[in-house]
Parts: C-alpha cells; structure tokens; sequence
C-alpha cells in the first residue's frame, strides 16, 4: 500500500506537536495546521489521506471544515477530535463522513488504531476502486471504447485483433507483446483477458522498471507477518491477487537477472511461497509480458534470460506504431475527438479539415498516446465548440511553413495550463517514460505522478 499522509487541523499547539511526534513514530507522514486557511493550502501542495480534525477552531468551525474537506477532497478520510461532549455533533459529523469521533482527553493509543482502521479502509478502497476500473471495461460504453482505440483500417492493427482472439482461447498460454512506447501493449493484454475465460477473474498490471530490487519478492510472492522489520502484517503478493486471472508483466526486461531467476521458477513450478513461510501455494495465473526494447539484443548482451524469454514468448503479438499504419490515424481521431470532448464537458461541433492532413504527415513517436494527448490538449485550447489546427502544437497545415513557437495565444496566462502542456511535451520528447521525463523537467517521480493524476494525463 502507498504511503498514508496524515495532516491535523488543532489550534492548540502542544496537542499538534505530541500527536505528530507520536503518528511520526509509527512511519506516518503528518503535517499540521493551527487554522482552516492553513490546512487548505496544505491540501493544495499535498496528496493528504487522512485528517486529524478538531471540532472548535477558529475562521471556522470543524463542521464546516469537514463539509468544505468532503466536497473538494473526497477521498480523504476525517477522524473528529473535541474537547466538548456535544452528542449533536458527533451525529452531524458521521453525517457529513467522519469515520471516527474522540472526546478530549483520548488514549494515543486509541487513535493508533483509529488511524490503523481508516488505513485497512483506505486500502480497501483503493483495491475495490482498481477493480472497478478493471471490471468496468465489460461494461457497453467502454468496451465500445476499447474497439474504438485497438480496431482500424489497417491490415496490422487488423491482424493483432484476430490474433488476440485467437491466443485468448488458450488461456493457459503465455504471451509475449512487443511494440513501442505509446502503442497499447496493456490495452490489447486487457483485451486478451477479457476474451478469455478468465474474465470474471482479476487482470493485474505490474510494471517492473518501478519495483526496487529489495521488494521484488514481497511484491510477487507476498510475506508473512513478523518476515522482516516492517511486515506487520500477512501480505498476499501479486501472483495470489491474480489467481484464476491475469498477471500482466509491463516492461519485463527491466527486471533484475536474479529476479528473473526467482519469476523463472514459478513460471515452472507454478507454485509461490510467501517470506517468512515454509508453505508452498500453488498459482493459476495467466502471464501476459510486454516490452518496447529488442528482446534478442538484451539476451546477447546478457541482461536477459533466454529460458525466461522462451517461457513468455510461447505466443507473442508485435503492435505496429502508428507511424507504419497511418489509414488508423482519421479512425482514432474521430473517436477520441468526441470521448474526450464529453469527458471535458466541451462540444465541438466544427472541425478544420487540414487536422487530419497534417497528422497524416506527422511521425507520432509518441504512438497513440502522443495522439490522444494531442487531442486532449487541442481540445482544452479551442473556443466557441470549433477545432482548428493552430490548436494543436507541432502539426502544420498543408501548404503552411513551420511555426516552432508553439504558441498558445491567450492562454499563455493559464499556469496550470502550461504546466500540462510542458510535462506532455516532456513525456513526449522521452518517448514517455515518466522517471526520463521528471530527470528533463528537474522533478522528482513522484512529483510528476502526482502533477500526471492532477490533471488526468493518463500514460
């Protein structure tokens, strides 16, 4: 689970530096705040889960807070504290959705485990939340969303559909998808998964670049509690979360030799034990890998296993870029024209002809990807429900010398909108990959995932 941020909102000083101390103790991040103005700033720069929240304040009252906190922040999860037994707003504030009520003076003790409840809760959360994303591309809409990005005119995208209908009736077989940056590897693995009969059963996408090497068995074989300092508890690792379903393996390559050694052996003997355990618990999961590098030159230069190789590649699907099959190009951008107009709440209802001109003349090296944030931020910049190409920065109009400005009219006075615009044009000058694109933008990841969720670029 992610780490959990904790901000508490008290007036009284002494109480907000010993319940920081004491949350500090137990490997929470806190922040605090002596009034509202303060913790809505702290709201504003920060990813906060839980809120530590006194009832009396002053600019206003906790109530209030709590209300402001549910409308703009809902996710995050309020614990009220008050020095005043007033049952009336205890009632109010489950209302408004504190999960927890404590009268002054309490037991730190009980808001460790306040704190350890809302965690439990949070992290339910976020797995019924990742569920439901999965599960909701069975839906009508979206899975007409998703034939509207795999499905084209073109005889490759064409042949990697026939070929996913293929391979997800032997379900038990391993697949290997290759393909460049920005092309759909995970898209056509969820699509292999839900063609299977494995359907009803878990899809988890894992990508490897982002797993340390000290969490790799924690990770995909799980612990026991008590295994090493820090497991407080029974973790289930990524292949028992998937059992019955998909492991969906992305950029399988950047995995360490000696992981690779330990993957090898389950893949084999389709068995994991936990750390810390001396019991064997066998896995029924379907391993779907992906990759944009040259496999075989990683195996010459040693940084790959063959045997690992030839245990993914039992069948193995190459995505084209979209530069190769450009009759794909006025399908897709017909289609994500009006699902990210809607998403936005814009209407577009005129749009200049010489778009899909240019973009037939354009290279994409970004793929797909690059395509679907071109087209989001053209569609942030038009005005009046009209689409024109100077909306969309890098394409050129038929007939039109190049402009290398990049200019973006009146908007240039929108902050949050050039930020966006900067972090798209990082990740596409990387090939998007975010830990190269936060080195070229001078931020750290994490910074630049929060600023990616921030504004909805989704990669």
């Amino acid at each position: 689970m992610k780490e959990i941020k904790i901000l508490v909102l008290d007036d009284e000083k002494v109480f907000r530096q010993e319940i920081k101390e004491f949350l500090e103790g137990d490997g929470f991040t806190v922040l605090t705040a002596e009034k509202p103005s303060e913790a809505f700033q702290l709201f504003n720069e920060n990813q906060v889960d839980i809120l530590i929240l006194d009832l009396r304040l002053p600019e206003m009252d906790g109530l209030q807070v709590l209300a402001k906190v549910k409308e703009e922040y809902p996710e995050v999860e309020v614990i009220m504290i008050t020095g005043h037994g007033d049952m009336d707003a205890v009632i109010n504030a489950m209302r408004l959705g504190a999960v927890e009520f404590f009268p002054k003076p309490f037991r730190l003790l009980d808001m460790r485990a306040a704190i350890q409840r809302t965690k439990r809760y949070i992290s339910l959360n976020e797995q019924l939340k990742e569920i439901s994303q999965t599960y909701s591309l069975v839906s009508k809409d979206l899975i007409e969303s998703v034939g509207n990005e795999i499905l084209g005119e073109s005889f490759g995208i064409k042949q990697v559909v026939d070929l996913m209908g293929k391979v997800a009736k032997a379900d038990n077989t391993s697949v290997l998808i290759t393909g460049e940056s920005g092309t759909g590897k995970e898209l056509v693995a969820r699509g292999i998964h839900y063609l299977s009969s494995r359907k009803k059963s878990y899809f988890y996408a894992v990508n490897c670049s982002a797993i340390p090497d000290t969490l790799f068995e924690s990770e995909f074989f799980g612990h026991k509690k008590g295994a090493f300092t820090g497991a407080n508890e029974d973790k289930a690792g990524w292949f028992e979360v998937a059992h019955g379903g998909t492991l969906f393996l992305d950029e399988v390559v950047e995995m360490q030799p000696t992981m690779q050694t330990k993957l090898l052996r389950v893949l084999e003997e389709r068995k994991i034990r936990r750390i810390g355990s001396s019991v064997d618990i066998p896995v029924n999961v379907r391993i779907i890998a992906a990759t944009n590098q040259d496999i075989n030159k990683l195996i010459e230069e040693g940084k790959f296993r063959s045997d690992l190789y030839y245990r993914l590649n039992s069948f193995v699907i190459h995505i084209p870029p979209l530069r190769e099959r450009k009759e794909d190009i006025p399908v897709l951008f017909n289609y994500y024209v009006r699902h990210i107009a809607t998403k936005l709440g814009k209407k577009i209802t005129q749009i200049d002809p010489t778009i899909v001109k240019a973009m037939m003349n354009y290279p994409f090296p970004g793929n797909v990807r690059e395509l679907r944030n071109m087209i989001e931020r053209a569609i942030i910049l038009s005005e009046g429900g009209r689409l024109t190409i100077k909306n969309f920065t890098g394409l050129i109009a038929p007939g039109e010398p190049a402009d290398s400005t990049g200019a973006i009219g009146e908007d240039i006075f929108d902050l949050d909108l050039i930020e966006k615009i900067v972090i798209m044009k990082a990740l596409e000058r990387t090939g998007y990959k975010k830990t190269e694109a936060a080195q070229l933008l001078n931020i750290t990841r994490q910074a630049l995932d929060r600023r990616l969720e921030k504004y909805d670029i989704n990669l």
